[in-house]
């Protein structure tokens, strides 16, 4: 799976901005990975994205306690 992070991050982010200095590729990349983890969908966790995915399996996991 991490391979699939980091392709993805190459082509939606990395490729696509010319980043001009070190501090403009951490904002850069801070804030698509943020769009990765609470916007964009997953085929892999059924179209959900990976936040709603945590938060559903740990609704059940304290459910069950």
């Amino acid at each position: 799976m991490i391979e699939r992070l980091w392709r993805s991050l190459k082509y939606e982010c990395v490729y696509l901005n010319a980043f001009e200095t070190g501090s403009e590729a951490r904002k850069g990349i801070g804030t698509w990975i943020t769009y990765y983890n609470e916007e964009r969908p997953h085929s892999s966790h059924g179209q959900l994205t990976p936040t709603e995915a945590y938060d559903t399996r740990n609704q059940y996991r304290n459910a069950a306690a």
